[in-house]
């Protein structure tokens, strides 16, 4: 990791006007893809996240609707995979995202578990609890990652559970389907739109409203942590159209310092 993390290292030395001279903006992920791929941290904090789900599962289906069956709803991408190869392999292109890349990843269905994950759904599949996977993956992926989760074991991972993004991006609507049959028991995502809509309305204080919910969080709520990319970073930039070197021109001046 050393030919990766050095040149990050000497590029946060640089002036911030020469900061996009030296790096593609793209590279700036770099240490983020590292973390995740090879820090302890994240292991452990995927780990504890899933320990907290299955402790609060067993609390909430006490007071579960006996009326309704019961459920745990989880987004694919960072929360039971994990993509940091692909992210990997756009760092090393230089660009952030690149549609045809992203294809090209989940055609090949080789993406591996999230840490816990695969442990804790088939520990709710015991206590007779299923798991809806709605995901903004889109139709052109759903056959590859239907694959991938079955490669891998996941529980309940067919057509009846599995829910892409075909309409728009927004989940609630399909979280609302579920809910016509089901008791949604937890939520487990890495963005704050996993679990609610109203994290990134327009208008709203993403951060106001995650003060709203803060005991959603660990009982209700189950966040992964993803330093790579989210909902969060949109928040940071201004205009749009934006080259990756302004997006690290941005990111650098936006930044709390003293």
């Amino acid at each position: 990791m050393k030919h990766l993390i050095l040149p990050l290292v000497f590029g946060l030395l640089l002036p911030a006007s020469l900061f996009s001279q030296t790096n593609s903006g793209a590279k700036d992920y770099a240490i983020a893809v590292a973390w995740q791929q090879h820090s302890g941290e994240y292991r452990a904090l995927s780990f504890q996240a899933y320990n907290f789900a299955r402790l609060s599962l067993d609390v909430r289906l006490k007071e579960a609707d006996s009326l309704k069956g019961n459920c745990v709803v989880v987004d694919i991408d960072e929360t039971v995979l994990d993509n940091s190869p692909f992210q990997g392999r756009e760092v090393q292109k230089g660009v952030s995202f690149d549609p045809a890349d992203w294809s090209k990843w989940t055609n090949l269905a080789a993406a591996d578990t999230v840490p816990g994950a695969l442990g804790f759904l088939k520990y709710a599949a015991s206590k007779r609890v299923e798991t809806f996977y709605i995901t903004n993956r889109n139709k052109a992926d759903y056959k590859a990652t239907l694959s991938n989760l079955q490669r891998l074991g996941f529980p309940f991972a067919d057509e009846a559970h599995l829910m892409v993004n075909t309409a728009t991006s927004d989940k609630e609507p399909r979280r609302q389907i579920v809910l016509q049959k089901y008791n949604i028991l937890l939520l487990c995502g890495d963005n704050l739109s996993d679990f609610s809509n109203v994290f990134y309305r327009e208008g709203k204080n993403t951060r106001d409203e995650v003060e709203k919910a803060q005991q959603e969080f660990g009982t209700h709520f189950i966040v992964l942590p993803n330093p790579m990319y989210g909902d969060w970073e949109k928040l940071l930039y201004k205009g749009s159209g934006l080259s990756e070197s302004e997006k690290s021109r941005q990111r650098v001046e936006g930044l709390k310092a003293y």
